[in-house]
């Protein structure tokens, strides 16, 4: 396979984000669940919207697209599903590491990637805080269109935003 095949193979499994169902909201019964890659620009636009200028919006965004890629290969895991934090990232990172080998850009997509999973800057911390925010705000979707109880996806949210506007966006009755 020369290289121009293994770039486009790679490209376009990546692609496959686009048509792989959150599983969250497929066990709580929604009709017509985003993608994951539709979670990814949730978060992304909300990266755009909170990220302090203090911060590098470039990483933060870079961060945001690129959370959720492993899932392609792994699924989309939730704490349901039973599997070990711990083993869940070793899967995850591997597949990571699978899905951008070849790619132009391999080296830098996988540190953001590993910088994501690890917490280990302000920029991943801020990501990981709105990708819960993302949830929140879905479930508040849903539940608006579906008449669907998902307050569990609320206060899972609830659980890891420490930010007075977030948690309030998350839940406007949290006081």
């Amino acid at each position: 396979m020369n290289y121009d095949q293994r770039v486009r193979e790679r490209l376009l499994e990546a692609l496959k984000l686009k048509a792989l169902p959150r599983a969250g909201w497929v066990r709580a019964g929604v009709d017509g669940p985003e993608a994951v890659a539709a979670h990814s620009w949730g978060v992304a636009w909300l990266v755009l919207n909170f990220c302090p200028p203090e911060l590098d919006l470039e990483k933060a965004l870079s961060l945001a697209v690129v959370h959720d890629l492993a899932e392609v290969r792994v699924g989309d895991l939730t704490p349901h599903d039973g599997v070990d934090p711990e083993e869940k990232l070793v899967s995850e990172r591997r597949a990571f590491r699978r899905m951008t080998e070849g790619l132009p850009q391999a080296g830098r997509l996988r540190l953001a990637w590993q910088e994501y999973a690890d917490g280990s800057s302000r920029e991943a911390r801020l990501v990981r805080a709105l990708d819960k925010l993302d949830m929140a705000l879905q479930a508040a979707l849903y539940s608006q269109d579906q008449e669907l109880d998902l307050e569990e996806f609320v206060q899972s949210a609830l659980e890891k935003l420490e930010d007075p506007l977030w948690r309030e966006l998350a839940d406007p009755r949290d006081e």
